[in-house]
């Protein structure tokens, strides 16, 4: 990461780990988890980047509006975390991202920089 220092990263890293445990205890994230069946039926999936994709271009109108949506309060959760600690947006993005793989359930799909897919198993 040119011109991005080992301290700036770390700190990003932790901000990022502590805003999603935040977001993991609330109990409306338990409950509601809008992603998930999207997800595990392959109609949606995650990118490198930190941002939901429509893999099934016939999906219902509003598996379209859903992933508008999670994308637009992501792009601002970034934003905001970018200001905080002085990194680039795209590099926070990248950081929840693997925050995401992780939490995501079975069957989601990944895409890589490379625009190649897997699945997680």
């Amino acid at each position: 990461m040119k011109g991005f220092s080992m301290l700036k990263v770390l700190a990003l890293c932790l901000a990022t780990v502590t805003a999603a445990a935040a977001l993991e205890a609330t109990p409306a994230a338990a409950q509601d988890r809008p992603l998930d069946a999207p997800r595990a039926a392959g109609v949606i999936g995650e990118r490198y980047d930190g941002y939901v994709v429509l893999r099934d271009k016939n999906a219902p109108a509003g598996i379209h509006e859903l992933v508008e949506q999670t994308n637009a309060q992501r792009h601002k959760l970034y934003e905001e975390r970018a200001k905080a600690t002085d990194a680039p947006v795209e590099e926070v993005g990248k950081v929840y991202a693997e925050q995401i793989m992780e939490q995501a359930p079975e069957n989601t799909w990944f895409q890589g920089p490379d625009g190649t897919w897997k699945q997680k198993q």
